[in-house]
């Protein structure tokens, strides 16, 4: 599927960013909502998911699985690390660090774990499933246009 399967007759009017970073201010705050009283924002949830998942790996590894920035990604580590929910281990060498999820992650993670999925619910409601299948779909084509770019230098 590629962006002309979803055109229509219409041009599209106003600015992409600009619309793409109102809708994620807002679905940000609907899952920031729902985590209260994890102790977590949805960031820290991804991270703290994405470790668990992936397992021990280098921060460049987890910045690039995770589409950010390798300063973005030491910024969202370096509360995390203090509050005990992820840690920096020995790499394959002296000179290397794998970031690992604690025990205390792994609990807080569990919890937070159904405050994520009504959040997922609750959007898929207020959206629609459909409207929400869709849209990840689009996601991902978008994701995989500049991915696509990246590989081939453009």
């Amino acid at each position: 599927m590629n962006a002309d399967t979803h055109a229509t007759s219409a041009t599209p009017v106003g600015c992409t960013n600009f619309k793409l970073r109102q809708l994620t201010r807002r679905v940000t705050q609907h899952y920031d909502q729902h985590l209260t009283g994890s102790g977590l924002k949805i960031t820290q949830y991804s991270l703290l998911t994405h470790v668990d998942r992936l397992g021990p790996l280098a921060p460049g590894e987890l910045a690039r699985r995770m589409d950010m920035s390798a300063s973005t990604l030491t910024r969202n580590l370096q509360p995390m690390i203090a509050a005990g929910w992820l840690a920096l281990g020995e790499g394959v060498d002296a000179r290397s660090r794998l970031v690992h999820i604690t025990d205390t992650g792994l609990e807080l993670r569990r919890q937070a774990q159904r405050r994520w999925k009504a959040a997922q619910l609750s959007l898929n409601e207020k959206l629609g499933v459909a409207t929400v299948a869709a849209l990840h779909g689009l996601l991902d084509e978008g994701l995989a246009a500049f991915h696509e770019e990246d590989t081939h230098g453009d």
